[in-house]
């Protein structure tokens, strides 16, 4: 697998980076296995103010951290700029409330002596993160988990090895053991491998569907726990009460942001049949008004796609939409520009036997869809084996609030932009994965939840009155 920055802008070959070696791998696992067995004898408050320092090392190196994804995979620099700074802010979340979150519970039980869940690390995760987002990706996991005391081994995407690489220098730079965080550039084989070593117990994925599908066999082989977040096709629903110069200003920045390179982004809009031609018409100006360009300037607005490969896939997705019946009421026109630009698109009247009604198009492509009824827009947001997220718009919250109850997602925004924050859960079901990461929830997907019941002193009471298990015969 060669790891490579290719600058989606300018398409030079920035910098190529070495596989990494067997030596390196058993390194990689000798070393965070060594730093589990330290952390299992500490508590989670240890831990704290070495976290709070890498937030402030992201923060006060901003400006590099964002220029390297930006040439990594082409995002605009003030997109990136805010990435790093949420980083900083789950960072600074979990430093703040890891520890009482980690406490533990007690239960209420009529066996003899008190009883407690006490919460403990696990073991070394193996993470396997995509290139859309950088650091945050690597941040979700690797901040509640610091905080658990489970240490980590990153394989980035091929095409973000600098972005791997500065989050590990981060890492480094701050007092926190270098083993909390190892990255390594290695293939799959390798990556298989580290899962099947007895030193890591658990994975945590965020990818494709395929990818997810091939580490989580070789997790389930292996009887590893894991985590997977594998994409959506998510719903941007506009009921029939819905302020149409809201939404409309709103929805475009929905699905171009990060040029519509999000698994959480808006990618079928659909609108009751009484707004339906305002929100075409709407989306066609807005997306008209978006400036290509370089995206270090802060006067883009629409950045290049990740890669040519990722472009090309986008089109001819496109092009086998519109071959099976989808018409183009916007778009779908060459960017004179050498970077890979993708002009935002929209498609409509896509029927269930057209492959875009299903598929995932990954870039600044809408598919909008008209519905005449409440029901008929969430049987159409349900017809998807995806399910990670979505927005309901209407003008009256609780009826939105209803209908954002009956969608099959993991999460639902009710008017109200999708974002992300550490103290929410983030995750979906169905084929778009399963668990979940942040809040509460992410911190405790790698925890050893033991039960500890302890009595004074020995009590035969209990056995006596038959409450133990006991064979019947």
């Amino acid at each position: 697998m060669a790891y490579k920055t290719v600058n989606p802008y300018t398409n030079e070959v920035v910098k190529e980076y070495p596989d990494a070696t067997a030596d390196q791998v058993e390194n990689a696992l000798t070393e965070t296995h060594k730093l589990f067995k330290k952390w299992e004898q500490e508590g989670p408050e240890t831990r704290a103010d070495q976290l709070h320092e890498i937030a402030s090392l992201m923060r006060e190196d901003s400006d590099h951290l964002a220029t390297v994804m930006v040439t990594d995979m082409g995002k605009l620099f003030r997109e990136a700029k805010g990435e790093v700074e949420l980083c900083a802010i789950i960072a600074d979340y979990f430093a703040d409330h890891g520890a009482d979150l980690l406490k533990p519970t007690k239960l209420d039980t009529i066996a003899t002596g008190s009883a407690q869940v006490q919460k403990h690390p696990t073991g070394t995760i193996m993470m396997v993160e995509p290139w859309n987002f950088p650091y945050y990706q690597i941040m979700r996991v690797f901040a509640p988990n610091f905080m658990v005391g489970n240490p980590m081994i990153l394989k980035h995407a091929s095409n973000t090895p600098g972005s791997a690489a500065a989050f590990e220098d981060v890492v480094k730079k701050s007092s926190a053991p270098d083993a909390s965080l190892v990255n390594l550039f290695a293939n799959y084989d390798q990556v298989s491998d580290i899962i099947a070593d007895s030193r890591v117990q658990g994975v945590a994925l965020t990818g494709s569907e395929r990818g997810g599908r091939s580490v989580a066999e070789a997790a389930g082989k292996n009887l590893k726990k894991n985590t997977m977040e594998l994409g959506g096709t998510d719903c941007f629903i506009v009921l029939d009460d819905t302020d149409i110069d809201t939404v409309s200003e709103i929805a475009w920045r929905a699905r171009l942001y990060n040029a519509g390179q999000v698994c959480t982004s808006s990618k079928r809009f659909i609108v009751a049949a009484n707004l339906y031609d305002q929100f075409v018409e709407k989306l066609k100006e807005n997306f008209a008004k978006v400036k290509p360009g370089d995206p270090m300037d802060n006067a883009t607005t629409l950045a290049p796609m990740n890669t040519k490969r990722a472009k090309e896939k986008l089109q001819s997705q496109v092009d086998e939409a519109i071959e099976k019946g989808a018409k183009v009421a916007y778009g779908n026109e060459p960017i004179d520009l050498p970077g890979q630009f993708f002009q935002p698109t929209i498609l409509t009247d896509i029927k269930p036997d057209n492959p875009a009604y299903y598929e995932e198009m990954f870039g600044p492509v809408a598919a909008v869809y008209k519905v005449n009824s409440e029901q008929e827009a969430i049987d159409l947001a349900n017809d998807s084996d995806l399910g990670l997220g979505g927005i309901v718009f209407s003008g009256d919250s609780k009826r939105g609030e209803k209908v954002a109850s009956q969608i099959e997602t993991g999460m639902v925004f009710v008017n109200n932009f999708m974002v992300s924050l550490p103290e929410l859960p983030f995750g979906g079901v169905k084929s778009s994965g399963y668990g979940r990461e942040m809040s509460n929830l992410g911190l405790n997907a790698f925890v050893n939840e033991q039960l500890i019941v302890t009595a004074d002193k020995p009590n035969m009471e209990n056995l006596a009155g038959g409450l133990v298990a006991t064979d019947p015969e």
